[in-house]
C-alpha cells in the first residue's frame, strides 16, 4: 500500500494525519481572517479577566500558531495535550517553534516556544484557562517557568493563547495504550514583558 504524506509548515507527516488535511485548510482560512484583521496591531487582546495580565505588562511579541495538539491514549483518557506548532509573524514568516518540554523521567514539564534568534521560554503549569469556544481548546495565560537567550522571548512575564480554533482531544476512546492523535489547531500567541522595560 502506498504511503500518503502531507507537507505542513515545512514538515512532512504520514498518513496518520492525512484525514485532517481538509480540517487544517478550514482552520487556516478562518484563522488567517482573524489575524489579518489585527494587522500589525501590538495591543493586548481583549480577554476575560481570568487570563488578563494587568496593566503592568505590555505586548512584546505576537505570533500566529498553526499546528497540532498531540494527545496520547493512556488506557482511560487521551491525557493532556502536547503542542507541535509553528508561529508566524504578520507577514507569514516563520518566527518560532512551539513544542513540549519533558523531564529526564519522561513527565511533561510544559509548553515551550523557541525563536529563530535562539531565545526560548517554557510555560509554567498549570495555566489560567477559560473556555471561550466549546469546539476549541481553551484560551490560556501562563507565567514563564524559565526563559533563556537574547531575543523576542527574553524577559517574558506572561504568555497568552487566544482566538483558538480546533485542537480538542478526540471524542472517541483510543484503541490501544500509546495511540497518538494529532489534532490540528490554530491560535494567536501574545508574549508580554514588564511595562517598565
Amino acid at each position: 500500500m502506498k504511503n500518503s504524506h502531507i507537507g505542513y509548515a515545512g514538515r512532512t507527516f504520514g498518513s496518520a494525519v492525512t484525514s485532517f488535511k481538509s480540517g487544517v485548510a478550514l482552520l487556516l482560512l478562518a484563522s488567517a481572517t482573524l489575524t489579518a484583521q489585527a494587522g500589525r496591531d501590538n495591543r493586548a487582546p481583549e480577554v476575560p479577566d481570568v487570563i488578563s495580565v494587568g496593566d503592568t505588562n505590555k505586548v512584546s511579541f505576537r505570533g500566529f500558531g498553526v499546528g497540532f495538539q498531540v494527545y496520547t491514549w493512556n488506557g482511560t483518557s487521551w491525557g493532556g495535550a502536547v503542542p507541535d506548532a509553528t508561529l508566524y509573524d504578520e507577514d507569514g514568516n516563520v518566527v518560532a517553534l512551539h513544542f513540549g518540554v519533558f523531564a529526564a523521567d519522561g513527565h511533561f514539564v510544559g509548553p515551550a516556544w523557541q525563536s529563530n534568534s535562539g531565545s526560548k521560554v517554557v510555560g509554567k503549569l498549570p495555566p489560567a484557562a477559560i473556555i471561550v469556544n466549546t469546539d476549541a481548546i481553551p484560551w490560556l495565560r501562563l507565567a514563564p517557568l524559565s526563559a533563556e537567550g537574547p531575543g523576542v522571548f527574553a524577559d517574558t512575564t506572561f504568555i497568552q493563547r487566544v482566538n483558538t480554533i480546533g485542537g480538542k482531544s478526540p471524542l472517541a476512546d483510543g484503541t490501544f495504550v500509546g495511540q497518538v492523535a494529532r489534532v490540528p489547531y490554530t491560535a494567536d500567541y501574545f508574549f508580554y514583558r514588564s511595562a517598565n522595560d
